[in-house]
């Protein structure tokens, strides 16, 4: 990773998409993200998810946001959103550096992720549930 002017470093994090296909093709989610997002250590980054779906938004309806470290086979959960309330995960890279900034109802999971470093380099998906 290169080294800008004045010492910062630039990240590059990947926001990938994941839709959550329900019993039949007409009660499908559309799940938008950005393709790249950059960086810089030590600053925060906005990961937007935004949805699109056929049916009303449920009570019931979850949002989870996914890590998978440049170079891992292995993706991690870092964030939960379900029955009203998110839950940040409280253990790992992601731990008091994380902020829900979504609201389900406008048909927004976006989260902030502050105090950016190295190791936040990787895709990050977005996966969003309306059941019926």
């Amino acid at each position: 990773m290169s080294q800008g002017a004045g010492g910062s470093g630039s990240l590059l994090l990947l926001a990938g998409l994941l839709s959550a296909l329900g019993p039949s093709p007409t009660s499908s989610i559309h799940v938008y993200t950005q393709r790249e997002v950059h960086g810089t250590v030590g600053s925060h980054v906005t990961l937007s998810c935004s949805f699109w779906s056929s049916e009303w938004i449920s009570e019931d309806i979850s949002i989870t946001w996914h890590f998978q470290a440049e170079g891992s086979r292995d993706s991690i959960s870092i964030f939960h959103y379900a029955k009203g309330q998110p839950y940040i995960d409280d253990v790992g890279t992601f731990k008091e550096r994380m902020e829900w900034v979504g609201n389900p109802h406008r048909k927004d999971g976006s989260i902030i992720i502050h105090n950016l470093d190295y190791t936040d380099n990787g895709t990050f998906t977005c996966d969003v549930k309306n059941p019926p």
